[in-house]
């Protein structure tokens, strides 16, 4: 029997009617969309507007054609950050960001664009007047986590997009860790762009992401980082002048994009705040079950509102990957361990360079297997050092 707790990296198992539709699509609908004009093209481009539309209305955006479908969270960021910034432009981001961030941003610096780190508390929060305090007056962008991928600790992106935003500075937001697993909508958060991943707490399909545009992003703004035919193509050299085509050259991944739009659609069935509700439940029942044992160190806070639904630890004797494996081999207890794509932000708690155990419980997560992890950390807690 597998518990499976590593849901911040990759949700399993999806909806049964996610992988129906993937398969089934595949069998039936497979066409290249607008590209012929057969049956299968036209039900091809008709389920890839679907679930676009589908994740405006999560997202609350009134022009579905401002969400771009990307192959990952990671190609939307790239999306956004090498399609804004040009050399000269300044960035300010932060301590906690993903390799997805911090690594096109390096690219970048290669280039002419200059960043500004800024830390954390103690309590892993960036403070909002610690972003304005790196503001320049060539400051084109800031870049922030929505959650950190390392601790779950939900960041104040609102007041900080409310802070810059007046002094014409963009705000783009990586919530790969956070859509599908907090309610909110790109109006709520202030932000101008919206990096997501599919196949987290969206319960798609891997291979699946968008960048969601908010209203005062232009086409002259954002360049794309591909051309070549696209889903409505005009008889030009030239890449086509329009959202979304001028981001999505190529043929699209379909049968992700379906499937995607199969789990938004269980999504709105179930009310993701049920969903998102049952998972932080999970996640509550979790940390205060770790909390009572000795050698556990928690370094998600205990406040719900405060984090998604992750339980990163470390344990004492024990390397991260070292627990994780046994947790695995002797228990079937599935979870995240290392730095999450997050060096820093392991540092930034004292954690590298090992990082953490990161539990993250799923949709269908109950609490008998939230008992049975409980009990599974303890013995191994109890167990001799097995650290380098």
């Amino acid at each position: 029997m597998v518990t499976y707790l590593d849901n911040a990296t990759t949700s399993w198992p999806k909806p049964p009617v996610v992988t129906r539709t993937l398969a089934a699509f595949l069998e039936e609908a497979n066409g290249v969309p607008r590209r012929t004009g057969h049956r299968l093209a036209r039900m091809t481009w008709e389920t890839i507007e679907q679930t676009r539309q589908r994740l405006a209305r999560l997202f609350g955006v009134d022009d579905a054609r401002r969400v771009i479908f990307t192959s990952s969270g990671t190609a939307a960021l790239n999306l956004a950050l090498k399609g804004l910034l040009v050399p000269g432009d300044h960035v300010v981001t932060t301590a906690i960001e993903h390799d997805a961030v911090r690594r096109p941003l390096r690219a970048l610096e290669q280039h002419g664009v200059t960043t500004s780190v800024v830390g954390v508390g103690a309590d892993g929060v960036i403070d909002p007047e610690d972003i304005v305090r790196a503001l320049r007056p060539n400051t084109r962008l800031v870049v922030i986590s929505h959650a950190s991928t390392a601790t779950g600790v939900v960041q104040p992106v609102a007041e900080i997009a409310c802070r810059v935003r007046p002094q014409g500075v963009l705000v783009l937001v990586d919530a790969a860790l956070t859509a599908g697993a907090l309610c909110f909508r790109l109006e709520d958060l202030h932000v101008d762009l919206l990096a997501v991943s599919g196949h987290k707490w969206l319960l798609g399909p891997p291979g699946t992401g968008a960048l969601v545009l908010g209203p005062n992003i232009t086409l002259a703004d954002l360049a794309p980082l591909s051309e070549g035919a696209t889903a409505s193509d005009a008889p030009d050299v030239v890449q086509r002048w329009a959202l979304p085509e001028r981001y999505e050259a190529g043929t699209p991944n379909a049968p992700g994009i379906a499937a995607l739009g199969a789990a938004l659609e269980w999504l709105a069935a179930e009310r993701l705040a049920t969903v998102t509700a049952r998972l932080q439940r999970s996640a509550e029942r979790l940390r205060r079950g770790l909390e009572t044992i000795a050698g556990v160190r928690l370094l998600s806070p205990a406040d719900p509102e405060q984090r998604v639904p992750v339980v990163s630890c470390v344990v004492r004797g024990w390397r991260p990957i070292d627990f994780a494996q046994a947790l695995e081999r002797h228990y079937g207890v599935v979870t995240g361990a290392g730095v999450h794509g997050a060096l820093e932000a392991c540092r930034s708690v004292g954690v590298a360079p090992h990082g953490t155990v990161r539990f993250s419980p799923g949709w269908n997560t109950d609490d008998e297997e939230i008992d049975r992890v409980v009990v599974a950390v303890a013995e191994l807690a109890r167990s001799p050092s097995r650290a380098d």
